[in-house]
């Protein structure tokens, strides 16, 4: 199978005030090209929204050798790996004009009900992606650590952090994140992220964070009346 393939230009949009990629600027990378590949895969919008049937990340995983910088051209490749039972793999990389790989990624995905807001059974909605493993040395998503004590605070979730699935979508965890360590680490170059959704944070709901931080480690952790999302964030 050939890879899905898409060219960026980094604009300053998207970009952080290091002249960066800004990492959910990276994800809705991922995610858009995961959506596209999937429509021409025969398992798009016809066979899901429109039937009530939404896509959903669980975990995530994105290992950076170097996020590309402002006027820079990148190309994104993804591939379906092959079914889990319940869920959908899809591996991801970047690379930059030469050739050389600047981020490897992998996820898994998942259908849930739009209406009972519950995991749907692939083979019971007839959605099918047959993939492969590529050759590209990336390894199934594992997920983060939970902070360990650490500080806690309330956050409402706002309009603008909603996406079409009715809850905060996963790219909003990271500027979450990022607008909550200390600018000591924001600085240092990141190497790995790390994120697992359990949960849904809705609109205008407030959820408790905790995080925790220290050189070269910034971890975050959601909770309502359970654990919603926790992300890792790894800098050199």
């Amino acid at each position: 199978m050939e890879p899905y393939r898409k060219q960026y230009k980094i604009l300053s949009s998207d970009t952080d005030r290091y002249r960066r990629l800004r990492l959910s600027r990276l994800l809705t990378f991922l995610q858009e090209a995961a959506i596209a590949h999937t429509e021409q895969l025969g398992a798009g919008r016809a066979k899901t929204l429109d039937r009530g049937l939404l896509w959903v990340l669980t975990l995530q995983q994105v290992t950076v050798t170097r996020l590309p910088a402002y006027d820079e051209t990148v190309t994104l490749e993804s591939l379906p790996g092959e079914m889990m039972h319940t869920f959908f793999p899809r591996y991801y990389r970047l690379l930059d004009d030469g050739g050389n790989v600047l981020v490897n990624a992998s996820a898994l995905w998942m259908l849930m009900d739009c209406k009972t807001r519950a995991m749907a059974f692939p083979e019971k909605v007839g959605v099918t992606i047959h993939g492969e493993k590529p050759d590209w040395a990336i390894a199934l998503p594992r997920a983060p650590k939970l902070p360990q004590g650490g500080e806690t605070q309330p956050f409402t979730v706002p309009y603008s952090y909603v996406d079409l699935n009715g809850h905060m979508n996963n790219t909003r965890y990271l500027d979450l994140a990022e607008d909550r360590m200390p600018d000591a680490l924001r600085s240092r170059a990141v190497r790995e992220l790390l994120t697992e959704y359990t949960g849904e944070a809705k609109l205008d709901e407030t959820i408790r964070l905790t995080a925790e931080t220290d050189e070269t480690t910034f971890l975050l952790s959601g909770s309502g009346e359970k654990r919603l999302f926790r992300l890792g964030l790894y800098y050199n």
